[in-house]
């Protein structure tokens, strides 16, 4: 099993936030009152595309395609109530070059969203993510008080709010 961290720190008085990698790299996300940065919500499409960009590049770079340039664009769609709970996640590849075989093309864009971009868009699609959400409050005695609050997810078949009652695993208070 593979652990990655990452950190967000708030930075300032608003909504600004810097997100930090366990390898060390930064985003600055805000709201779109600060709008210094980009919001936590735009990071799951760029996620999708990023992934599913680097692992098509690689295996048409592989099978001897000569790209000369290569864009992916995601478009999604969220939901309209307070979850805004993410349904459809359109990407599309926009690869430019030599005597490029569309075969390869797609046969790439299949294996990279169904074998290799499993970290981010196999995850967002399979709904067998657990996300546990804790504390730690620290006083200003050094006094500290941990716990766990809440547990979501796997879901079975649905996302929160999509019509459908919710399957096991739903929502654990703890």
């Amino acid at each position: 099993m593979v652990t990655t961290n990452a950190s967000v720190t708030l930075d300032g008085g608003g909504l600004r936030f810097i997100a930090r990698s366990g390898g060390g790299h930064e985003v600055v996300l805000d709201d779109a009152t600060g709008d210094t940065g980009m919001r936590p919500a735009e990071l799951i499409p760029i996620a999708v595309a990023g992934c599913t960009a680097m692992d098509v590049i690689t295996i048409l770079r592989e099978k001897h395609q000569v790209v000369t340039s290569y864009e992916v664009r995601a478009t999604a769609e969220q939901q309209e109530h307070q979850a805004n709970a993410f349904i459809r996640i359109d990407i599309v590849h926009v690869v430019a070059g030599r005597a490029i075989d569309i075969e390869v093309v797609r046969g790439a864009i299949e294996l990279a969203a169904t074998n290799y971009c499993s970290g981010v868009g196999r995850t967002l699609s399979s709904g067998i993510t657990e996300i546990h959400h804790a504390y730690v409050v620290r006083g200003d005695t050094g006094d500290e008080v941990a716990a766990e609050v809440i547990v979501t997810g796997p879901y079975d078949h649905v996302a929160p709010g999509l019509g459908s009652e919710p399957g096991p695993g739903w929502i654990t208070l703890r």
